[in-house]
């Protein structure tokens, strides 16, 4: 496992949303009420982007079709069309004054 790295702490701020890309993995890493949570970048139903979703009592929610997850542990939690599987959620990492995530070399 290898830490990375995605910003300072002192950047971060409530509405905070920046996406990162690792390799070929997109991350998206946002702040609400000042939780961190870093997850997929891209809804897993159409891969609709998830920077401007909305979060509300601790689930997302994607703009496009309103599928609904989970931010603790990504199951789907409101579908409106066909299923789709849960978004991936990473654990966040704290080192020094850096938010990152811990991921497989």
């Amino acid at each position: 496992m290898r830490f990375y790295a995605l910003d300072k702490l002192i950047n971060l701020y409530d509405g905070y949303s920046r996406q990162f890309r690792i390799d070929n993995l997109q991350l998206l890493l946002r702040e609400h009420l000042g939780e961190h949570y870093i997850l997929e970048a891209n809804c897993p139903h159409r891969s609709h982007p998830l920077s401007a979703a909305v979060i509300n009592d601790g689930n997302i929610r994607c703009p496009l079709h309103q599928y609904e997850f989970c931010l603790r542990d990504g199951k789907v939690m409101r579908t409106t069309e066909e299923p789709c599987r849960g978004l991936r959620i990473f654990e966040v990492v704290y080192e020094g004054n850096e938010i990152g995530v811990m991921l497989d070399d």
